[in-house]
């Protein structure tokens, strides 16, 4: 909750002279205590003031919506909760290193009997800060430099640079985010960035030149977020060896594409939840905003998170999950240790020379089963950031012909099905990315495929 400060209405003796404290009479000088502590949680109060001590190019009108609220308050318990609250919306505003909330009987001529005043202590953050870490992505590394200046104009705005060096992509970028004054929710970015990028699976590289828009909102109970994107695309062998279809793609491009996605995320982590769904729907149209590059992709993920063997409170659950990824009418790659385990990273599907072309369209599922270590110790430590894993995946890729229609499609995705069962361990980092060792076991397999028979390792933020 942080640090809270209070100053009880009533005034009490301090010393034990005064108190008369007796010995024997402890528990009954207790039972007073907190009968008297009672009354004072139930007493009526009303918040006069309010007050932000410590800004300095922060404006007062910017942070007025989230300390409104404590004004609401009728007793002590609810200043209390309402200052805890509103001292969780000011650090979430990310202007402020510190933030601590002292509560004090109101005082000055206009003091009411019963009147409070709650003052937040705030600490910002310098002008300019850098940063750097290493990141996880899906089977990649990368060491991330950054420079931000957060809270540029004094009502949120956040300016960042960032270079970013990884094991197959390498990129730097400068992004602009403003939030709309009292709901931190609804935010737009300008963003300006190169991305360069190695696929070896297909033999390709990629130099992405863009800049992009985003405006995220929130409606009802689903997060909404509208993009335009503009990208000069650079295409290149990464090899001599290179097959004819993949040098047929080299090349530059143009792509103009606007898109929507729209989120509902009940469960209780992102990246090893115990309960809840994920939804995820997603749409890019691109080719009528201008470019050269014209489809329509259609992106569907659905997740579900159930605990399937229940235990003491105090102990991990075991988890089933059940995950869907879909997605059409568009060039998509499948396998690996992030989508279909035991298959090679993206070698599924249609290739040529040894180079894997990907597909039109492509559906996978998974069904896991998440369980605490065997023979650990009640206690909780390293063992609680680890699970034993049991998994089925399946999926299909392949390329559409648009003269049939959706049946022959739906046919063509259900023939030839890939799958694999296997079981590993699972370490969790933190709430950002987790690790996996498995051991699998592909089946269906089909003349072409690379598959991974035995141990595989893998690691991300976003898992089949």
């Amino acid at each position: 909750m942080g640090t809270v400060h209070a100053r009880s209405m009533d005034s009490y003796p301090m010393h034990g002279r005064d108190l008369g404290v007796n010995p024997d009479d402890l528990d009954v000088m207790e039972a007073v205590q907190e009968t008297k502590q009672e009354v004072l949680e139930n007493k009526d109060v009303v918040v006069q003031h309010v007050n932000i001590e410590g800004l300095g190019r922060t404006k007062e009108d910017y942070l007025g919506y989230e300390i409104s609220d404590v004004f609401t308050a009728r007793n002590l318990v609810e200043v209390m909760r309402k200052s805890h609250e509103a001292r969780q919306r000011l650090l979430r505003l990310g202007i402020f290193r510190e933030v601590e909330v002292v509560i004090d009987i109101s005082e000055g001529a206009d003091a009411l009997p019963n009147g409070l005043d709650v003052t937040f202590e705030v600490t910002e953050l310098k002008r300019l800060t850098g940063s750097y870490n290493t990141m996880v992505g899906n089977n990649e590394g990368s060491m991330v430099l950054g420079v931000k200046l957060p809270n540029m104009l004094g009502r949120g705005e956040k300016l960042t640079f960032q270079f970013s060096y990884g094991t197959k992509e390498t990129s730097y970028g400068m992004s602009f985010f403003k939030p709309q004054s009292g709901f931190y929710e609804r935010n737009f970015t300008l963003n300006l960035y190169k991305v360069t990028g190695q696929f070896p699976w297909s033999s390709l590289k990629e130099t992405d030149r863009g800049v992009s828009t985003e405006l995220n909102f929130p409606l009802w109970m689903t997060d909404h977020t509208l993009k335009w994107e503009g990208v000069w695309r650079e295409l290149g062998c990464l090899a001599r060896s290179a097959s004819f279809a993949v040098r047929e793609e080299s090349g530059h491009t143009l792509k103009s594409a606007l898109s929507h996605t729209m989120i509902i995320d009940t469960r209780n982590s992102a990246i090893l939840p115990r309960r809840g769904a994920l939804l995820r729907i997603s749409q890019e149209l691109a080719g009528y905003t201008g470019g050269d590059a014209s489809f329509l992709k259609e992106d569907v993920e659905l997740q579900l998170n159930k605990p399937f063997i229940w235990g003491s409170p105090e102990h991990v659950y075991s988890i089933l999950q059940i995950a869907l990824w879909m997605c059409f009418y568009v060039r998509f790659y499948l396998g690996g240790p992030t989508s279909v385990r035991g298959f090679g990273m993206y070698s599924i599907g249609p290739q040529s020379e040894g180079d894997y072309l990907g597909g039109e369209a492509y559906w996978a599922g998974g069904l896991h089963l998440y369980t605490p270590l065997p023979f650990r110790s009640n206690k909780r430590g390293l063992a609680d950031l680890f699970r034993t894993h049991f998994f089925l995946n399946a999926g299909n890729l392949c390329n559409l012909n648009y003269g049939e229609g959706p049946h022959a499609h739906l046919q063509k995705l259900a023939e030839c099905i890939r799958w694999s069962y296997g079981a590993g361990i699972i370490l969790r980092l933190g709430n950002i990315a987790r690790l996996e060792l498995n051991y699998c076991f592909p089946m269906g397999v089909q003349s072409g495929d690379r598959i991974c028979d035995g141990v595989q390792f893998g690691a991300g933020i976003r898992f089949l």
